[in-house]
This record gives structure tokens, sequence and C-alpha cells, in this order.
């Protein structure tokens, strides 16, 4: 292998010949490169100069599979880029909508890390199941398709835990991911990195130790001008949102680009969307400066000349936000016209619009929180017989409310599109230490009410409050079973993903002892709820003229009878959402009472959530069609809370009769 060396080299020195040994053999060359190449210091590579350069896409992680392309989404650039070590920034804070190529970003940056400035690095989703998730659908495909981050990740083996789900060791660091619901993740490793994605879905607090985005922003407090935070969300309500409050903290940037015909530079709103009506495809931006129409095609190069510019002065000047909309959705994603059409195809529902303005707008939704005037509730009552189910109501849930001296019950009907009757008001007297009272609670369960079409509907769920003498309401709960009973505990704050959660097991005691397992209780965002019922009462009803046409209730309608009495009406509107100051200045929603009782509105927020538990929002059009035709078909029989009818003296189809007549609620 070894070539034999002259002895009349005119080379001198130490080293020479050395030098010329190394030079002389097979290989030399490549060795020397490989030599040169290890002790050359890395690139001084910005984030997204790193992604261009390493940066692969999957195609089961992305629509556009290939080596990642900063221009294609000029506008995250600047934002990542403050993401680099070499720049001041500490935390960057970026409230927007969807489909603007956020998350592929924020990976990019974790990617970045792991190969050119590794560290501790914490990255959070909403709860540990999404973050396992990302990790399989993410994460994952990150690593194995750049090789710089494959060669520096330990590969997954079964007696190797440097790589599991939710922990990638690599030389000089390690990523952490976890749930913003688990308070052991968020406080389990100092970091210097913390990516905190969609942070207005975390929960108001992580096992209740505190608020998430505090607990895991407490990680890097030790690495000082050295740590990096990344806030990311889609905002969700006025008042309440994360990323809203962390933007107007911030400068406030924007993304300003040219006009193709004036050149006036100007952010995007969507008040200068302009079209048809009815045309959705005619969508054209109108220019703040010339007023002239721009085209969808002008925004390629729009974006690559965009800049962006701070709008206001942070209260903390190592913080930068960002704000971007989907207007600014690059050509081939979410274009003008399909914006056009959402905003068309939302009109008539709150719910379409709120989310139209989160996930479109990137803005968050102003909760209309005035209470509705009683007097005219009052005047809206309408008649039907008392004790029957009207014809549209499909099954029933009721809400229960402990007080100290007395159980006060409301049993609403339930149709299409959470259409809702109050069917029946029950005031037991004698608080949860008598049990007699419990006894006629118990009773209220096999009660039947008559439906219009003849069939009888029982109570499907029963949602009681465990505010006031919890462990009582748990024995009784236990006793009758949870199949028609739902223990509830109401939480302040809003959560439109899943305003009810659970159930979780908790003890109850029975006779001094206490029972593992004893009771099933869920939670209920109680705010979520009562700012729907106010805007289910303000809906606009059709005339009687136009009724008489065919014109139909709008999904959500709530309709009170005429036995209903003033004070009722009183304690359903007795409460008002109001925008308070935080010691820190922020702006906060609260529920106050306008009145003291509210006991009626209470009711109407358990009962709601009954119906949310037994499935209702999530059923099919042909769950509905069900429960209308059985209850059709019923003309004298009863009929189960799934709308399977049960004639006088016949089980219900596919059950035996002993056990249709031995079980209270049927088989929701």
């Amino acid at each position: 292998m070894y070539a034999p060396t002259s002895t009349n080299s005119p080379r001198s020195g130490p080293n020479s010949g050395d030098e010329d040994g190394l030079r002389d053999f097979e290989g030399a060359a490549e060795i020397l490169r490989a030599w040169g190449n290890g002790i050359r210091p890395d690139p001084d590579l910005t984030v997204s100069e790193w992604a261009d350069r390493h940066r692969m896409l999957a195609s089961r992680a992305s629509a556009e599979p290939g080596r990642y392309r900063t221009m294609r989404t000029p506008y995250m650039r600047e934002i990542v880029d403050r993401l680099s070590p070499g720049d001041a920034a500490q935390r960057v804070v970026f409230m927007k909508a969807a489909q603007v190529g956020a998350t592929e970003a924020g990976n990019n940056w974790i990617g970045f890390a792991i190969h050119q400035a590794p560290g501790p690095m914490l990255a959070v989703q909403p709860t540990v199941e999404l973050a396992k998730r990302n990790s399989r659908q993410r994460i994952d495909p990150l690593i194995d398709e750049s090789p710089e981050l494959r060669e520096r990740v330990k590969p997954a083996r079964s007696r190797d835990a440097g790589n599991t789900m939710l922990s990638k060791e690599f030389a000089g660091g390690i990523l952490i991911m976890t749930g913003a619901n688990s308070a052991v993740g968020l406080r389990s490793t100092p970091a210097r990195y913390i990516f905190l994605d969609e942070v207005d879905a975390y929960p108001a607090s992580a096992d209740e130790e505190g608020d998430p985005v505090t607990l895991a922003e407490a990680r890097s407090l030790t690495f000082a001008h050295r740590r990096k935070v990344f806030l990311i969300s889609t905002p969700t309500i006025r008042g309440l949102s994360r990323i809203e409050r962390e933007f107007e903290a911030s400068d406030q940037r924007r993304y300003f680009v040219p006009c193709p015909h004036c050149r006036a530079m100007q952010w995007m709103k969507f008040d200068r969307l302009r079209w048809q009506k009815g045309k959705p495809e005619t969508a054209e931006y109108l220019c703040e400066s010339c007023d002239q129409p721009i085209a969808e095609h002008h925004k390629t190069a729009m974006l690559e000349r965009g800049e962006w510019r701070a709008t206001a002065v942070a209260a903390d000047p190592t913080t930068v936000g960002y704000h971007l909309s989907a207007l600014y959705s690059p050509v081939g994603w979410l274009s003008w016209s399909r914006i056009a059409r959402s905003w068309e195809a939302a009109q008539g529902s709150d719910e379409a619009i709120k989310a139209f303005r989160n996930t479109i707008l990137g803005e968050t939704w102003i909760e209309t929180g005035e209470a509705p005037d009683w007097q005219r509730l009052y005047d809206r009552r309408e008649e039907w017989q008392p004790g029957t189910v009207p014809a549209g109501g499909l099954f029933l849930t009721a809400g229960a409310d402990v007080q100290k001296d007395r159980i006060e019950v409301d049993v609403w009907a339930w149709g299409r599109g959470l259409e809702s009757w109050l069917v029946d008001h029950v005031v037991i007297e004698g608080g949860p230490d008598r049990h007699d009272a419990w006894d006629q609670l118990t009773a209220l369960l096999d009660r039947s009410w008559p439906h219009e079409n003849g069939a009888h509907l029982r109570i499907a769920r029963l949602a009681i409050d465990t505010g006031y003498e919890a462990p009582a309401v748990y024995a009784w709960s236990r006793k009758v079973g949870f199949a028609q009973v739902a223990p509830v505990k109401g939480l302040e704050g809003f959560n439109r993903s899943s305003p009810v959660s659970g159930p979780t097991f908790v003890d109850a005691t029975e006779g001094g002892k206490r029972l593992r397992r004893g009771a099933r209780l869920w939670t209920v965002a109680v705010s979520t709820f009562k700012a729907e019922t106010y805007r289910f009462l303000r809906l606009e009803r059709p005339t009687t003229e136009e009724r008489a046409e065919g014109a139909a209730f709008p999904p959500g309608t709530i309709h009170l009878p005429h036995w209903v009495e003033n004070e009722w009406l009183k304690q359903l509107v007795a409460e008002q959402l109001v925008t308070v100051r935080t010691k820190r200045g922020f702006a906060k929603l609260e529920w106050q009472k306008l009145r003291e009782r509210n006991e009626a509105l209470d009711c109407r927020v358990y009962a709601r959530a009954a119906a949310w538990i037994a499935g209702a929002d999530r059923w099919s059009e042909a769950k509905w069609r069900d429960l209308e035709d059985q209850l059709g078909a019923a003309p004298f029989g009863d009929t189960d809370p799934a709308g399977q009818i049960n004639r006088p003296g016949q089980a219900p189809q596919g059950k035996r009769r002993s056990d249709w007549l031995g079980r209270r609620g049927g088989w929701f």
C-alpha cells in the first residue's frame, strides 16, 4: 500500500517527510480534504438559509414535497431569522391565519438548532396526544428526509432511550416534546429554545399548576440573553386570546407589499377584497392608494418585494411580534376567490363567521355577551300544550342546580340545529341533606313527557352541578347510575373546540367511606355555553306570515312557553360578559351577575352540556332523520332517547323487554 519514499528529496524540515509521505500513499487527497473540512468552522447560516440548503419536505408531511424554498413564503424569512443565534430578539410572537406555512417554518427552526446551534429545546403542543401526533407526522419526516439531521439524531432502537416518540437526543442537546396539559412535561428540564405552538388552544392551567406558557418559559430563564422563545397561534376570542395579548405587547409588525400599479406599500386588509355578490370567482384586491384592482396573479411578485414594518413600540424590546392573514397565502394555496366564497357561506352563522375571522383573517372574535332584554323574551313566549314536547323536539335533557334549601331542574327538548324548547321547570324543596329531595329527583328520571306526535320521552341525560355539596351529588349519581346522570363542574373560560371534557374519575364518599373511582365528573366551559345561549336568544325569527309560507326558525332558536314566569326570565339573563383589566393591564373577559339569582341560566348551561355529552353536536344527518322517523311512527307509544320505538308492552328492537323496563335513560 505504501510507496517507497525518495531519499534525495529537496524538501527539508521536521515535518516535510511526514507530509510528503502522506501525499504519496493512495487516498491521501481524500484524507486531506476530509481533515480540512473537519477543522473548517460551520457556515454562519440563518434559519432560512439553513432551510433552503438542507431541508427536504417529505410527501407524507407536505402537500409540496421536495426541497424547501423560503421564497414560496417570503414573509416567513424575517420571522424565522429572528430565531437565529446572531439576532438579538429573545421572544418571537406570530399571530396568524391558517395555511400560511407557519408550522413548517417552526420545524425549520428545530432542524437548524439540531444541526447548527445545538442546545436543549422544548416543543409544546396543546395536548400530549397532539405532541405524539406531531412527532410522528412532522418531526420524524423532518429528521428522516435531511441527512444532516439523520446523522446527528440517535436512531430509534428498542434499548436506546435517546430517540423516543417525545424525546430526540443529538450531539449537544435534546428535543423534548410535550403537551400544555402536562405540568410534568413543562417543568421537566431547562431549555434554551422553546417552541410554543397553537398557544390559544392551551388549557387555562396545566394540571392545576398554572399557566402553561408561563411554566414553559420559566425553563429558559437560566439561559438569559441566549434563549429563544417562539409563540405561534391562530387567535380565538378577544380578551382571552393568549397570542393576541402577546402580539399587542410587541412591536406589532405587518407585512407591507407594493401595489403593482402605483408601487404604494400597504398591508393587506379584508375590507379591500372586493367581488360581485354571488360571484366569489371575481375577487380582486383594491389598492388603498390608487384604488386600482389587483388581480391575484400579481401576488407572487408582491410577496417577494414585501417587507415587515413595526406599527407599535414593544413593551419589551427583546420581543418582536408579527401578524399575517390568509390574504397573503401563496398562489396555489388558499386563493382570494376561496376566501370570498368562505365569507359568503359563513353569513347567517356566528360560529362560521367566528371561524372565518380566526382561521382566515388571523383575528380574534369579539364575543357579544350583552344580556338580552327579559321583557322582549316575555313578549316572544309561545303557546303549546303545557308539559308537552313540541313537534320539533327529538330528545330531552335536564340541568339540575343544587342549592342549600332546594334543587332546581329545567327540562329542555332539543331538535335539529340545536333548536330547543323549555318543557318543564321543577323545584324540589329541601337541600342535599334531605333524602326525600334526592328521592324526588330520582323519580324525575323515571317520569316521561308526552310528545306532540303521541310518543313519550324520558330524560336522556341529566347534568347536575357539583359546586355545592359535591359528596352528596356524587353519592346520588352513583346510586342512580351514570348512564343517565352526569355530575358536572363548571370552569370559567371559553373552549369552543371541546366545551365539555371528561369524564374523569373522582373519589366519592358513601357512609363515611371513601370510594376510589367512585364518580365520573365532567368539566364544562360555562362561558362558552352562556355566550351561545345569549346568541341564540338574539336570533331573528321569521314573522307569522313568513312561517305560514313555510319559513323555518333559524338553527339554535330558543322557544319559551307561555307559562314561564318573569322571575325565571330574569334569571335566564342574569349575567353579562364584560371586559376587565388584569394587574398587568391586559384585557380579560369575565361574566358578572346583574342580579343575585341566576339558577335558570345555570340550569340551561347544564342541560346544554348534557346534550353535548349525549352527542347531539356530533350526530350525523342519518341519526337526526332516524329520530324524526321513529317519533313520527309512534302515535301511541314510548320512544327511547336514541329514537327507538317502545310501544306499550314491547321492547325496542334488538333489546329484551326486561332490559328496557329496568334501565333508565335507554341506550344513548
